[in-house]
């Protein structure tokens, strides 16, 4: 991996397991632990909560990130104790590589403060109240009933494709509306409709001789695929061009970094897309003419595969400059794959579900009720509308906008699939029971509908969803869940690739970059985990991540748990100390008579 994280100090019989410099400051932690033949690194997290061979091991995929990593869920009694990387028991795409989101802040699937029975608001500004299914149901029926097509549905990029799908059916077959949105910070769907080259598959890129990385942060936010270019570099010697208004960490990696000015991401794709709008680019990225030149040329050179990968914050118009102008770098020897860095587990699923869905701002505008599959990036916008339902699994900030809140399940009890980056269409699989009076929400939205008049014949089963989803979406068709047995070589969407005419969007571009003036270029590096690390409505669940997105603080005692000597929000605790105190390096030689 390239991380200077751990060491053996001493030596002989003495030898024992250390870090660099006393503490752990490494952005993949935790495959230290999967590689570890003898037990001695653990897992903070489970330790000593079960034997490892008391667990069921159940296969599913990351709910984290959109790398599709895959994982054993290791349960027992109804509870999720331990994740670990699939290549534990059956190899996965992954192999045993696992990011410390979906090795450790699982905690979350049995944690306390989950939805546990439906909830209604009777009046505005009032207290949600716990109701039995069946009264929650009718009572939500009744009021869509009211409004027909000014019913509108949005669906987050965390739910299975079989949800987001049943979500779409019903504001199309229910509500008869198509104010449908998907709730992404940062979509792809300009990236993935104008595709002029086939995606890569992550091993595509560990084997690359050529990775173009233009935006993004792989490291922290996709961190397989970051995993993945850094071998292609480390392993297989290959050329690293990185594009970025950041000097993010990958750099230390790359042959080539053109740094841009903030804002000038438009700018650098005119010209990159087009050789004419070269003197766009110079003036209004910050950039040199000459590492235009050098990037284009280090591509000619390549014999073998050239990976250009993208970032989620590009606008929608460079993400479809980038994707309709790859082909344009094909030649004999040389072949061109396209690589999208989408921000959650299934971004692209819910691209290839809702086809045809809305800004979220426009469709909550233009709706009286709401529909809402998880939560949205800034629920204030449901403030003042006159019915909001909401499915999630906790309450968050969107629950706290709902008219009636209906208890969902986590990945961990439902069946289904997930579309990674790379258009893998990955199963989901039910480890546990839904917990308390959670459902999943395709079977939600499915009920709802029912209770509406429409019945969408799913009978209670995540596959027949799936065949539904395979009847309607072309690049699925013809799949059913026993096709996505084999992970090892799994199966991809059918995307449509074919020659992009592009020239208006370039234009567009171009037109725009030369609107303003370059700023002042980013000169720090991010430290790290300033995304991976940070707290989320999942990942601050489990108590060890505040530790890490408060800067992973250094305890006095290495030796006592730094949950034992600090507050979550990083400040050493004021009680706890003396007892840290008592435990020291003398204790390893207090080993017992005759030791």
């Amino acid at each position: 991996m390239g991380e200077d994280a751990i060491e053996a100090g001493n030596r002989g019989v003495n030898t024992v397991i250390g870090t660099y410099g006393g503490w752990l400051n490494c952005s993949q932690c935790g495959n230290c632990i999967e590689v570890c033949p003898t037990g001695t690194l653990l897992d903070g997290v489970y330790r000593h909560a079960t034997r490892p061979w008391e667990l069921d091991q159940t296969i599913s995929t990351d709910v984290y990130g959109s790398d599709g990593m895959q994982l054993s869920v290791g349960s027992r009694g109804g509870e999720v104790h331990r994740i670990v990387a699939r290549d534990r028991y059956v190899n996965g795409l992954n192999g045993e590589f696992l990011d410390v989101k979906a090795r450790f802040a699982h905690e979350f699937i049995n944690h306390r403060d989950r939805i546990k029975t439906p909830m209604i608001r009777y009046s505005k500004g009032g207290k949600l109240i716990p109701a039995t299914w069946d009264a929650a149901i009718k009572h939500v029926a009744s009021k869509f009933a009211e409004h027909g097509s000014k019913v509108g549905v949005v669906a987050s990029p965390r739910l299975t494709n079989e949800s987001v799908f049943t979500l779409g059916r019903f504001g199309r077959e229910v509500a008869k509306t198509e104010n449908i949105a998907v709730s992404d910070r940062q979509s792809m769907r300009s990236f993935m409709s104008n595709l002029s080259a086939p995606l890569c598959s992550h091993k595509e890129i560990r084997y690359a001789k050529t990775i173009v990385l233009i935006g993004g942060e792989p490291e922290e936010e996709q961190t397989y695929t970051g995993k993945q270019i850094r071998q292609a570099v480390r392993n297989g010697g290959a050329t690293l061009i990185i594009v970025n208004d950041t000097p993010i960490r990958l750099i230390s990696k790359a042959k080539k970094f053109v740094h841009l000015s903030p804002g000038a991401y438009d700018a650098f794709v005119a010209a990159f897309a087009d050789s004419s709008k070269d003197s766009t680019a110079v003036s209004n990225a910050g950039i040199k003419q000459e590492d235009l030149d050098a990037v284009r040329q280090m591509i000619a050179d390549t014999q073998g595969d050239v990976v250009i990968m993208c970032g989620s914050e590009l606008s929608a118009e460079a993400q479809a400059a980038i994707a309709g102008s790859a082909s344009e770098f094909a030649a004999d020897g040389r072949r061109v794959l396209l690589h999208p860095l989408p921000l959650y587990n299934n971004s692209i699923g819910a691209i290839d579900m809702l086809d045809k869905a809305r800004a979220v701002e426009g469709v909550v505008r233009n709706s009286d009720a709401l529909l809402v599959g998880g939560s949205l990036q800034d629920a204030s916008i449901l403030a003042g509308k006159w019915f909001v339902v909401v499915q999630e699994v906790f309450e968050t900030e969107t629950t706290g906008y709902a008219d009636v809140v209906l208890p969902a399940a986590s990945f961990a009890e439902v069946d289904g699939t997930f579309t990674n980056n790379a258009g893998n269409i990955q199963r989901v699989r039910k480890a546990i029971e839904p917990l308390h009076q959670s459902k999943p929400d395709w079977l939600i939205t499915s009920l709802i509908a029912a209770e509406m008049g429409v019945d969408f014949g799913h009978q209670m089963s995540a596959s027949t969803v799936f065949r539904a989803i395979t009847e309607a979406v072309p690049s699925y068709s013809g799949y059913r869940y026993p096709d996505l047995k084999d992970e090892t070589n799994p199966v991809q969407a059918k995307y449509d690739v074919a020659t992009r005419g592009i020239s208006g969007i370039v234009e567009a571009l171009s037109a725009s970059a030369t609107s303003s003036e370059p700023a002042a270029k980013i000169e720090e590096t991010p430290r790290i985990g300033h995304k991976l690390h940070r707290l989320t409505t999942m990942t601050s669940k489990t108590p060890q991540f505040h530790l890490l997105a408060h800067g992973n603080p250094k305890p006095e005692n290495l030796l006592v748990s730094p949950l034992v000597q600090f507050e979550l929000d990083g400040t050493p605790k004021a009680e706890g100390l003396a007892e840290a105190a008592a435990i020291g390096l003398g204790d390893r030689s207090n080993l017992g008579p005759g030791k």
